[in-house]
């Protein structure tokens, strides 16, 4: 699970780099488009679990925000709350290989 959170911080990170995407409402929309999601209420479940303003900058290397917004998504993608250690795990696989 580790190794698949990594990959969530992976791909977020570089929405950021590559595409600019340095707001939560940016990399969601990015991420789950509208055109096959309900991109709103993605949003709106991801910034009310993870207590982030959709539309503030975010850093992807701010860690106390980063964990709840990709446990937030874990959640919108499984319908079951992330395992806390497993995204945490996954952190600091990312801040270990970083690409």
């Amino acid at each position: 699970m580790a190794w698949g959170y990594r990959a969530m911080f992976v791909l977020l990170d570089t929405y950021k780099r590559r595409h600019g995407c340095d707001t939560l409402r940016q990399m969601i929309s990015r991420y789950a488009p509208p055109v096959e999601n309900h991109t709103a209420a993605y949003i709106d479940t991801v910034a009310n679990r993870s207590f982030v303003n959709p539309d503030s900058r975010i850093s992807t290397d701010n860690r106390e925000v980063m964990i709840p917004i990709v446990s937030a998504m874990s959640f919108v993608e499984n319908g079951v709350p992330a395992v806390a250690a497993d995204v945490k795990a996954g952190w600091e696989l990312f801040i270990k290989y970083r690409p």
